[in-house]
């Protein structure tokens, strides 16, 4: 049993806010604070001198290292440096959680040598909850992703979200958000690829009665309404230049004036853009304003494909298909052979496909059981999971259509049950039903 520290190590532990926790060279824990027993669940009387950390934070009986993990105590004993890793653990109520350990060599009031591991949680499951559930997983780019967002979260500044199109910047955008002073404020989303003209001017800062043709009554705009929140401009490399110039304004004086109107308004916004194009090569080539992208890309982030994370496949698989079940009354589940091919898979359209393709495979399923002649990837990636050959450019196209033509089909044409499906709002479902051609 590892001795228990005297009051004045264990004073500055207790001194610490957040979980911390000293571990002796067995994995044994010496003392921790009562942040770090409310942490896990821990009551004041609940013996954990001597229980091994692994047990405690992991629910393992082994040290995490052995499943292949970055452990900061073994790191810490064998480099005598400070070493920080991003981790999956379990809190009280046993829901996985995202933290960040920051683990650091301390000499005992014997001089044995001790870990000190001081914890910051990232988030939990229901901070990464969401219709459609992209940030789920434990990888470590994904961890690596949610640590920065996290960090840049209590910041004003501006964020550019960088990625692939299907990797999830909308709701990285609403977790920025939810981790902000401004979580209480609203949280307002801009599609730039759909305005343009008086449309972007109608939508950003509304209307005045007459404004244009056919214009009826007044109309906030978005800046107005995310007033004291945040405005999510989603595929900002679409927004034409002449409406770059009238944003740059806005954003610089945080006044704007709705069209038609002569007096000015003001608005409290903080803004985070996403784009899944080169946006400093568009400033290169004069595509894109510089002063407007350097205003925005105070911060970048880099999103992960799904192929950068491969190993978080097999629960975002579970996930979005217990959900398209909910949603259309089935109760399929993916064999070992179709997980193991969907593993294999590079998914050049990321979580949404992987998502697309779940959808027309419960659709396909006859037996409960999803295949992988279900999944439909048979020409697309070989055991080893290297491509045989790339897609057609439309195949993604035609999926997604065939899903959405199934969901009709089974809900009698209403939009708001295959919105639901599909994890998408209903005015996103009605852009694609014109699209396709299906409205």
């Amino acid at each position: 049993m590892p001795p228990i520290p005297d009051p004045v190590i264990q004073s500055l532990i207790d001194a610490q806010e957040g979980p911390f926790v000293l571990i002796d060279g067995d994995y044994r824990v010496v003392a921790a604070n009562a942040a770090y027993r409310e942490a896990y669940g821990l009551g004041a009387d609940d013996p954990i001198v001597g229980r091994p950390c692994y047990e405690v934070s992991h629910h393992l009986d082994h040290p995490c290292h052995l499943d292949g993990e970055d452990c900061p105590h073994r790191r810490v004993f064998e480099t005598q440096r400070q070493h920080v890793v991003l981790h999956t653990h379990y809190d009280r109520s046993g829901r996985a959680e995202h933290v960040r350990i920051k683990g650091y060599p301390v000499v005992g009031p014997g001089g044995e040598r001790l870990v000190g591991e001081a914890i910051t949680r990232l988030a939990g499951t229901e901070d990464m909850d969401c219709e459609e559930m992209r940030l789920i997983g434990s990888s470590p780019a994904l961890l690596r992703a949610v640590d920065k967002l996290t960090q840049v979260a209590h910041s004003d500044l501006g964020i550019l979200l960088l990625g692939e199109s299907g990797v999830g910047k909308d709701l990285a955008a609403r977790y920025v958000h939810r981790q902000s002073p401004r979580r209480e404020g609203p949280f307002q989303v801009v599609d730039c690829s759909t305005l343009n003209g008086e449309l972007f001017e109608s939508e950003i800062f509304g209307h005045e009665p007459g404004a244009f043709t056919g214009c009826v009554g007044r109309k906030q705009g978005l800046f107005e309404l995310a007033d004291g929140g945040t405005l999510f401009l989603d595929e900002i490399g679409e927004l034409p230049l002449a409406m770059q110039a009238k944003l740059l304004r806005a954003l610089e004086s945080g006044q704007f004036r709705r069209l038609g109107a002569e007096d000015t308004r003001s608005a409290d916004v903080r803004v985070v853009t996403a784009t899944n194009r080169d946006l400093a090569g568009m400033v290169e080539k004069g595509a894109f304003r510089e002063d407007l992208y350097y205003r925005l890309a105070c911060i970048t982030i880099q999103l992960p494909s799904l192929r950068e994370r491969r190993e978080d496949i097999p629960a975002l698989s579970e996930a979005l298909l217990t959900r398209i079940n909910r949603a259309n009354g089935t109760h399929c589940t993916l064999s070992a052979a179709a997980l193991e091919r969907l593993s294999d898979y590079d998914f050049p359209g990321n979580i949404r496909e992987l998502r697309n393709i779940l959808q027309r495979a419960v659709a396909l399923c006859s037996g409960g059981v999803i295949g992988v002649e279900e999944l439909g990837l048979e020409g697309g990636e070989g055991p080893s999971g290297t491509r045989r050959g790339p897609p057609e450019p439309r195949s993604l196209r035609e999926l997604e259509m065939r899903s959405i033509q199934d969901l009709l089909e089974r809900h009698d044409g209403r939009r708001k049950p295959v919105a639901e499906a599909l994890g998408m709002s209903e005015r996103t479902l009605y852009r694609k039903l014109k699209r396709y051609g299906l409205n």
